[in-house]
């Protein structure tokens, strides 16, 4: 597909588009229903009622760009969320575009770095309260 920084966000449309729609249709669907502004750098994506079609809309540096997948058998696994659009990740986007069904998929746990308030610029060494003990000799 194309190559995306994991600091990229990707919002997908839980209501089905018509898949006529290009750029500016498209554009008024991220900035109407979404409430999200397309020249932003996200990925929006939308699919069609019958969710064998899906097109990504994004700001490419200089415009719009549309991305567009028909799939010749099978649908699209759209996860399950009460909001009018889900935020994924792009490792779900990849999932999502390769017939992974993110609903029963799971997430494994995996080792987060603890949040660590803003400090002064006297002391920038962490505290002894947020180091792992993991790492500890």
């Amino acid at each position: 597909m194309f190559g995306l920084s994991a600091a990229v966000r990707v919002y997908l449309a839980k209501q089905p588009a018509d898949m006529r729609k290009s750029f500016d249709g498209l554009a008024a669907l991220a900035s109407g229903s979404l409430a999200l502004d397309p020249p932003s750098g996200h990925l929006f994506v939308f699919v069609n009622k019958r969710r064998d079609r899906i097109k990504i809309l994004y700001w490419d540096r200089d415009g719009l760009a549309v991305w567009a997948k028909r799939l010749e058998r099978g649908t699209f696994r759209i996860p399950a969320a009460a909001a009018d659009r889900v935020e994924m990740t792009t490792a779900e986007l990849a999932a999502l575009l390769a017939g992974i069904d993110l609903n029963t998929a799971r997430r494994r746990v995996r080792y987060s770095r603890p949040e660590t308030p803003v400090q002064n610029s006297e002391n920038n060494a962490p505290t002894p309260e947020h180091v792992s003990t993991q790492y500890r000799v």
